[in-house]
């Protein structure tokens, strides 16, 4: 691990080998907070790609993985687990430097991310089949699942090891093989999980991982016609070129797309409870997160108090340095997106969404002075305000008022997405009719957020479709495969001849 952390060049790693890239290219990748270099990662060919994916192929079709008994492939899984549990201070520092998050929020995930293939090592003896009365009684029938085969796994920059693990974990659970695209922007701690699946024992050719520094190399992997599945996480517009590119050659896909999720906040509502859960919900990670409760609704009897509860407490949360372990909010990650919240914040006050405050980024001195950071904002918007209906994808809240549960409900509902929501009150029976009426493939009822290993994961409408996380993710690495057996006494002659 250390020779990866430290190393000035990040290489490709296929079929359990390191490697430059064919024509010795390589990328630069810079720490969002501060400006440093802190790399030269290698910048894959497609010649590059065509290797990974064949290494993939061979340790599927030839290898000893798919076939491999469930507990010996746990026990593998389970020992990558212990590795990264184990360095998990040295993986959260490298996290931090290379995306710009807080260094608490970091070692939050790394704690995650080893939940996540400790799940699927236990998960992985556990892939059952069934048996189904046939209409006959001289036939057995039975399912079997079955791995899909050789999976691309695509992840983004927000959470570059955690999303990586909600993929890699369940797919070489079901016995599939891997190759995984980081973001170009957040490469190091994929290349970390190479060194990992190495140690770990993992045979040659199971996980690959393939740095690029533009598209291609992900449209690439789509287009691949000796990949079997994608499993992709980004934005809602990439996530439709995925799936668009996939169905050329009818590839499986796993789509996790944007969101604009919802709090909602009724007037019976523990107060302090939900403005606590409101401000972690939207600041989580500086607000970069697919399911942050970015739509806050509050019942129009307890908004004022609500809103200055809220206001008081966001002007109290740390922006600064990432790597101290006070701060709460750290860098922003990507220069377009620094200044994609700047245009938002723009075109809400043109649209007159009323600026609760913040809408600027924050001012850092010395070694930050180059990063990038924003500081926690919030407007009082409609729901039709462009700042309420699209994703920012920073740290920014909008505010809107409802009337009652039935405004409630049509407000949380009016939008192409439908990732996730959170419903604040103490009437139990309100809560769960909230929670079946909200279009979205989780509700958190009283807490801001409710993401675990064993619980399924994943979109309505436009944030995607399939699911990640759960026993649910694992028939979606696999392919069902019916078996019926003759048992009659005599042998089978339907001809007669």
């Amino acid at each position: 691990m250390s020779t990866l952390v430290e190393a000035t060049k990040a290489q490709l790693f296929i079929g359990n080998a390191w490697r430059h890239a064919g024509d010795g290219r390589t990328f630069e990748d810079f720490n969002p907070a501060t400006g440093q270099k802190l790399a030269d990662v290698a910048d894959a060919t497609r010649d590059d790609l065509n290797a990974a994916v064949a290494a993939a192929r061979r340790a599927f079709d030839g290898g000893k993985w798919p076939t491999m008994a469930a507990s010996r492939r746990a026990k593998i899984i389970y020992k990558m687990a212990q590795l990264i549990s184990e360095r998990s201070a040295e993986i959260a520092a490298l996290e931090v430097r290379d995306n710009g998050k807080a260094i608490a929020t970091a070692k939050g995930e790394l704690g995650a991310i080893v939940d996540c293939f400790e799940f699927y090592a236990g998960a992985a003896t556990k892939n059952y089949g069934e048996t189904m009365p046939p209409p006959l009684p001289t036939y057995l029938a039975s399912t079997v699942r079955e791995p899909v085969g050789v999976v691309g796994a695509i992840v983004p920059w927000n959470f570059p090891l955690l999303l990586a693990s909600w993929k890699v974990a369940p797919a070489l659970a079901t016995g599939c093989t891997i190759v995984l695209k980081p973001s170009s922007v957040t490469p190091l701690t994929a290349i970390a999980l190479g060194e990992i699946a190495l140690e770990a024992g993992l045979p040659e050719g199971v996980l690959n991982v393939v740095t690029g520094a533009s598209d291609p190399i992900g449209a690439w992997l789509v287009e691949h016609a000796d990949v079997d599945k994608i499993a992709f996480t980004g934005s809602t517009a990439t996530g439709k070129s995925v799936a668009a590119a996939a169905a050329a050659t009818l590839k499986r896909v796993t789509l996790e797309l944007g969101g604009k999720s919802p709090s909602v906040v009724f007037d019976d509502a523990d107060v302090d409870a939900a403005v606590a859960g409101a401000l972690y919900g939207v600041y989580y990670n500086a607000g970069q997160c697919c399911e942050a409760r970015s739509r806050i609704l509050v019942q129009s009897a307890i908004f004022d108090r609500f809103v200055g509860s809220f206001s008081e407490k966001a002007a109290r949360l740390r922006v600064g340095d990432p790597q101290d372990p006070q701060t709460q909010i750290g860098a922003i990650t990507v220069r377009d997106q620094f200044e994609k919240i700047r245009s938002y914040c723009d075109v809400a006050r043109t649209e007159g969404a009323r600026a609760l405050f913040g809408g600027e980024a924050a001012a850092m001195e010395g070694a930050l002075a180059s990063g990038m950071f924003w500081s926690p904002t919030a407007f009082e918007a409609q729901s039709t305000h462009r700042i309420a209906q699209e994703e920012v994808f920073g740290p920014v809240a909008t505010f809107t008022r409802f009337s009652d549960e039935a405004e409630a409900i049509a407000i949380a509902n009016a939008s192409e997405y439908g990732l996730a929501a959170s419903v604040w009150t103490t009437n139990l029976g309100r809560a769960n009719r909230v929670a079946r009426a909200i279009r979205s493939g989780s509700v958190a009822i009283n807490t801001p957020y409710a993401v675990f290993p064993g619980v399924p994961f994943g979109g309505y409408k436009q944030s995607g479709y399939g699911r990640e996380l759960g026993m649910e993710t694992m028939r979606l690495y696999t392919e069902t495969k019916s078996v019926l057996t003759y048992i009659g006494e005599k042998p089978m002659n339907p001809f007669g001849v």
